[in-house]
């Protein structure tokens, strides 16, 4: 079954912890990044841990090695088990990220290609040799646009059974029905976390991606 993946995008501490609490039996993963980390610190990490649903850094690290692994050890020693880094940057610095989570017992996912229009102005150009970049560097999956189901098949001929998760779906355009079954895990912010009823919202999409 395709993971469903909360991109917890708000600022509010409380109201992030509410919109979790209330989605959590519908999650398998949630995505945390810098709006609410910039407003909550990475001690949100420890506040969301009761949850039991592992955690995602979404810090899309781009910069030199060693500036990488300081980046993402915080990110571990903060409780999450995962990160999501840029491959543009290059094979040394994708790998300073990919090692540091594998030696914390951590995962890493490799962007790409993202998922808003501007994305096919440069990323896209390199998008294949991004992927197989996080291959070579023993990533354990990437970032692909569910906004755009094609290039998640060009994408997936190159990763194989490597993980794929796809943000896009609901708010930007990209459709449950349509990428669920090309993907891992699709991932999703405001569809959810602005509905009305965010729990409800979830447990509508956990029962499409089946």
């Amino acid at each position: 079954m395709t993971d469903l993946i909360l991109a917890l995008d708000v600022k509010e501490k409380e109201r992030a912890l509410a919109v979790a609490s209330a989605c959590a039996p519908h999650l398998d993963a949630i995505k945390v990044g810098y709006p609410l980390v910039l407003a909550s610190g990475l001690a949100i990490a420890r506040e969301l841990d009761p949850l039991g649903i592992p955690l995602i850094a979404d810090f899309k690290v781009a910069d030199i090695p060693a500036t990488n692994r300081l980046i993402c050890e915080e990110v571990f020693a903060a409780g999450f088990e995962g990160v999501i880094a840029h491959g543009f940057t290059g094979s040394d610095a994708v790998q300073a990220c990919v090692e540091t989570a594998h030696e914390h017992g951590g995962k890493c996912y490799i962007v790409a290609e993202m998922s808003h229009p501007g994305a096919i102005e440069f990323i896209q150009v390199v998008a294949e040799r991004i992927a197989l970049l996080a291959i070579q560097c023993d990533a354990d999956g990437i970032i692909a646009p569910a906004t755009r189901p094609e290039r998640i098949g060009k994408l997936r001929a190159i990763v194989g059974s490597k993980l794929i998760y796809a943000p896009g779906v609901g708010t930007q355009g990209g459709e449950m029905e349509k990428v669920a079954p090309l993907v891992d895990g699709v991932i999703v912010g405001r569809t959810i976390y602005e509905a009305p009823d965010p729990a409800a919202a979830a447990r509508t999409l956990a029962i499409i991606r089946r």
